[in-house]
C-alpha cells in the first residue's frame, strides 16, 4: 500500500469549522471528502421523524449514522487501494471511534493525520446559530440548543497522547 495514502481525521466539537477546513484540506490534497452530514441528510433526511419522543428519534439516529460510518470506512479504504487519499469529516466525537479508524487504515497500510479544530463552546454555539441563520456552504441542517447541548456530553476532545500517535495538528 502507498505510504502517501492518508486518512485526515476532523475531530472538533459541533461547530468547530471541522467541515470549513475539511473541504480547503480536499481542494489542498485532491482528496476525497466524506461528511457524515451529507449522508445523513441526502439518504435519511426525509424519513427523519418528527417525533417528540427524544429517546426514539436518537436511537433512530444512532443507528443510520453507524450504518453511515461504516460504509465511509469501507469506501475510503477502497479509495486508498487506489491511491487516493480521504478527509473523513464524520464527527469522530469520542477518541475510540477515533481510533477504531485510524487503526483500520493503518491495517491497511495508510498514514493517519488527526485534525483537531479547537475552538471554546461559547464560540462554536455562536457560528451554530448564525450557520443555521444564514444557511451557507456548509449548512446541511439546523442544530437546536438542546441538539448541541446534547453533543457536548458526548465529546471528547483528543488528549496529548493521541494528538502524538496520529499525527495531530490542532487548529483553532
Amino acid at each position: 500500500m502507498s505510504a502517501a495514502v492518508t486518512f485526515h481525521l476532523l475531530a472538533g466539537g459541533v461547530g468547530a469549522g471541522k467541515t470549513t477546513h475539511a473541504l480547503a484540506l480536499c481542494r489542498e490534497l485532491g482528496a476525497m471528502h466524506f461528511s457524515i452530514d451529507d449522508w445523513m441528510v441526502k439518504l435519511f433526511g426525509p424519513d427523519a421523524r418528527q417525533s417528540p419522543d427524544q429517546p426514539r428519534q436518537l436511537s433512530w439516529i444512532v443507528e443510520r449514522t453507524g450504518r453511515c460510518e461504516r460504509h465511509i470506512e469501507a469506501m475510503a479504504l477502497a479509495l486508498g487501494r487506489l491511491g487516493v487519499s480521504s478527509v473523513l469529516d464524520t464527527g469522530l466525537l469520542r477518541a475510540d471511534k477515533r481510533r477504531a479508524l485510524a487503526q483500520a487504515a493503518r491495517t491497511a497500510g495508510y498514514g493517519v493525520k488527526l485534525h483537531f479544530v479547537d475552538v471554546p463552546a461559547d464560540e462554536r454555539w455562536r457560528r451554530v446559530s448564525a450557520r443555521n441563520e444564514q444557511q451557507g456552504e456548509t449548512y446541511r441542517v439546523t442544530v437546536t440548543r438542546p441538539m448541541f447541548d446534547f453533543i457536548e456530553t458526548i465529546w471528547q476532545p483528543p488528549d496529548a497522547e493521541e494528538m502524538e500517535d496520529m499525527a495531530g495538528v490542532r487548529l483553532g
